[in-house]
């Protein structure tokens, strides 16, 4: 899109500091309503600026914030709640209520529109203009520069064999070709096979499919705690255990992928984790 709690915290609060001529022609009072935006927001936004974040922010299994969200206010993205704020500036996305987008366009409240950043390249010119939006360009590159440090820090050394990786979320859901995941792997070391399981950008393997022709490593998800749904349980299928030494089953969060911006630099890191792994259990 156009999303740990002391890193989080500390992380808003040390970066550059844009000048006085910028922070007097910034938005005072900003409303996000995307989860992936709320994650570049507090990175980028003076803490004061920060009127609202979408409730997505606090929920810990999809939000890398949580912990941050807590402290500010949020809103259930309708028009009312947003409109009472009387924010001058409101990031929302392609996936936000359609009906408060126009509620908001009828009232010339500055809305900004974002889409799904299907690359690096796409999520970090996002958080460029997000920084850009709230007056604070300084802060949007030095949060660039620690998102471009981790993906570089991740990346395997050159020459080194990629592994054949797919992404295995709740109800198998997975990651294809041409999304930001996809390049994140490749950054990483994998080669994301999802399309020889018909896959195209995002799609549901079925356990049948994986067992036939299972890559080396799934990347699997952390299921909730106590849950007994089938979407959890088919993560971890008791017929994925005959896979063993085949392929390595390692966990990959689900909040760490269907955001850009500063989530990467734990998707970073995550990816590099689960490829030592899986190096470890293969050799």
């Amino acid at each position: 899109m156009r999303a740990s709690r002391r890193q989080a915290l500390a992380g808003a609060g040390a970066m550059l500091v844009a000048g006085p001529a910028a922070a007097d022609a910034a938005p005072r009072r900003v409303v996000s309503l995307n989860a992936c935006l709320d994650a570049v927001l507090v990175h980028v936004a003076d803490r004061r600026q920060i009127v609202a974040l979408s409730h997505y922010a606090r929920e810990p299994v999809g939000s890398t914030i949580s912990e941050v969200a807590k402290t500010l206010p949020f809103t259930w993205e309708t028009a009312e709640e947003v409109i009472a704020l009387r924010p001058d500036l409101v990031l929302t996305s392609r996936h936000s209520a359609l009906a408060t987008r126009n509620a908001l366009g009828r009232l010339n409240i500055q809305t900004e529109l974002f889409s799904v950043p299907d690359s690096v390249a796409a999520s970090l010119d996002q958080v460029r203009e997000v920084a850009r939006l709230v007056g604070r360009p300084a802060r949007g590159q030095a949060l660039i520069a620690r998102i471009e440090a981790a993906i570089a820090a991740a990346a395997p050394p050159p020459g080194s064999a990629r592994l054949t990786a797919l992404i295995y979320q709740p109800n198998g859901f997975a990651a294809g070709r041409g999304t930001l995941m996809d390049e994140m792997m490749t950054r990483a070391g994998f080669e994301n096979v999802a399309g020889r399981y018909g896959l195209g950008k995002w799609g549901n393997v079925p356990v049948e499919r994986l067992l036939a022709d299972p890559p080396q490593v799934l990347l699997s998800g952390v299921p909730v705690r106590g849950s007994r749904t089938w979407a959890d349980r088919v993560m971890r299928h008791p017929a994925l255990r005959s896979l063993s030494g085949r392929m390595v089953q390692t966990q990959l969060e689900e909040k760490l992928l269907y955001c850009g911006g500063p989530v990467l630099i734990q998707t970073a890191a995550a990816l590099a984790q689960a490829r030592r792994t899986a190096l470890e259990a293969l050799t």
